[in-house]
């Protein structure tokens, strides 16, 4: 059975924006966006089922966020960087910039920054 994947044109800001309201979606988006190229889906950690991590990325293919394709035994993803930025030019990046990462670089969790700083008396 292939795989949907909407034409650049079928695009819609509406599902692009539902998709990437999500922070497991907009996760593994910031994790895209910062790879070159293609990762495969298991190569991202992430901290769901394998049926949820499974639903995220059915809704980012399906919304035109990525394209998957066979490699093997395995699913390939890449960002449609160019098709989202030929139609809503900039989104991807004001999304990104907008949004802090909720991960750090090492795995553990960003600094709660809605948090007031404690202080010692």
């Amino acid at each position: 059975m292939a795989t949907y994947h909407p034409h650049r044109d079928q695009l819609l800001v509406e599902d692009v924006l539902s998709a990437l309201g999500n922070p497991v979606r907009l996760g593994i988006v910031r994790e895209l966006a910062a790879a070159a190229g293609e990762r495969t889906c298991g190569s991202l950690p992430l901290d769901v089922t394998k049926a949820t991590a499974t639903f995220h990325w059915r809704v980012l293919r399906e919304s035109g966020i990525t394209r998957e394709h066979k490699v093997g035994r395995y699913k390939a993803v890449e960002l449609r960087r160019e098709d989202l930025d030929s139609r809503f030019p900039r989104l991807l990046d004001a999304v990104l910039a907008a949004t802090p990462p909720t991960r750090s670089t090492d795995g553990a969790p960003a600094e709660d920054l809605d948090r007031a700083p404690t202080t010692t008396p």
